[in-house]
């Protein structure tokens, strides 16, 4: 928590003395995705002056690690500059931010691509390896944050963020240009009793990239865990708010079908919901459909039959969703809608007949049994003293709370019990 205080602190100080140049660049007409445009243009001369070191230069010759470094740097100030110029300049955009996240991949990936190449040209094997492993480490850091954070979660601590990457590779490619000037490129220590050196003028850079190499990784798998907190937290969160949101819906079941008894009924046009509702179509073994506001996601109560057209006397109905909200797709009810809200009890009568029951309120019996009519299944109850062949239920809910909703209407659409060809729709005001 202190070394982030501290990395807010100096990221705070560098605002203060960059913030005049920001606003000159802002002032020349220079927009945040141009300026990080220049960030990418600049670290590719970064590669080009390794590969130019890798191809021109001998093993003992430092100088072009120095001025990499230099120019490591320098295109560094631009990566925080182009934050400030969105910021200071009112130019923020998401598309901005995306852009920034993608350019700053690319110059990353080129700049580690020029050093492993001029390590491998000078055969220093193993530590081009390390900058390799640095590689991976820095990419999966940037990944894993941009990962969670699609997904919900802040996921932002860490060593070796892209700023510490950048100041590491520069201030130590600077050092080794220096030191290679001063005691030379081939300087070695050896220590007695071992047969090769332990230390020469290449390691004041390779040492540092052999470290971020640890550490990024470190830094990856720390995020991954914090990532994992964060994700199950949420799931939970989401699980207890589905659960509220099955509670609900069993009451608005409860409170809608209560109302069932013998009341009044209100005008079939009064107060017609907003929403256009679809009607499902296509369903094998369709009995009835229910629906209510605030969207068109239907419970489907279908008849659970066998390969062989036999209905199943343990469970003779089956309830599903229809997602119309979700590209009409079909999905099981959750465990908690099951067993709280939407599920339906049954018990056979004998002969083919079924009594059934919501689970959310199981005052209102119905019965599921053939029709005379056409000799195929229908689910039947008696409102309003009307014995109906239900096709539909429907709950008109009007603004109010999300534990507390207005329930202003339930309308049963459906036949005649006696007449099927006789349709006709009770509603029922709460």
């Amino acid at each position: 928590m202190e070394s982030v205080k501290l990395r807010d602190r100096l990221q705070l100080a560098i605002y203060k003395v960059i913030n005049p140049f920001v606003k000159g660049l802002i002032k020349i007409g220079l927009t945040p995705n141009m300026v990080t445009s220049i960030g990418l243009v600049l670290n590719i001369g970064v590669a080009v002056i390794f590969v130019l070191g890798a191809e021109k230069s001998n093993r003992g010759d430092m100088s072009y690690i120095g001025w990499g470094g230099a120019l490591v740097l320098f295109a560094g100030l631009f990566d925080m500059l182009d934050g400030q110029v969105a910021r200071l300049g009112n130019m923020s955009s998401r598309f901005g931010a995306l852009y920034d996240s993608v350019l700053d991949r690319y110059s990353e990936m080129i700049m580690f691509l020029g050093i492993c190449y001029y390590l491998v040209a000078h055969h220093y094997f193993l530590s081009s390896l390390f900058a390799f492993i640095a590689l991976i480490g820095s990419m999966m850091v940037s990944y894993t944050r941009a990962r969670a954070e699609g997904l919900g979660v802040e996921c932002k601590g860490g060593l070796m963020q892209r700023p510490e990457r950048v100041v590491t590779i520069g201030v130590f490619a600077i050092a080794c240009g220096v030191t290679g000037h001063f005691i030379g490129g081939d300087y070695k220590i050896y220590l007695p009793g071992i047969s090769f050196h332990v230390f020469e003028t290449m390691s004041v850079f390779t040492l540092p990239i052999t470290l971020m190499a640890v550490l990024t990784n470190i830094t990856a798998v720390r995020r991954l865990q914090e990532a994992k907190k964060g994700l199950e937290a949420q799931e939970r969160n989401e699980k207890k708010t589905s659960n509220k949101a099955a509670l609900v819906a069993a009451a608005l079941l409860a409170l809608g079908l209560g109302a069932l008894a013998p009341v009044k009924a209100m005008a079939q046009g009064d107060n017609p919901s907003p929403i256009v509702f679809p009607t499902p179509e296509g369903i094998a073994n369709q009995l009835f459909y229910l629906q209510r506001d605030p969207n068109t996601n239907t419970i489907v109560c279908q008849l659970n039959v066998d390969k062989h057209g036999e209905v199943n006397k343990e469970q003779p109905i089956n309830v599903f969703w229809m997602r119309y909200d979700d590209k009409g797709e079909k999905k099981e009810l959750s465990y908690i809608q099951r067993k709280f809200a939407y599920g339906i009890v049954s018990k056979d009568l004998g002969n083919g007949q079924f009594e059934l029951r919501f689970v959310s309120h199981k005052k209102l019996p119905m019965y599921l049994r053939k029709s005379t009519a056409d000799k195929k299944y229908h689910v039947y109850a008696t409102i309003n003293d009307k014995k109906m062949e239900i096709d539909r239920i429907f709950l008109r809910i009007e603004g109010g709370t999300f534990w507390f909703p207005n329930v202003k209407y339930v309308e049963i659409k459906g036949r005649d019990a006696a007449a099927p060809v006789k349709q006709f729709t009770e509603r029922i005001k709460i």
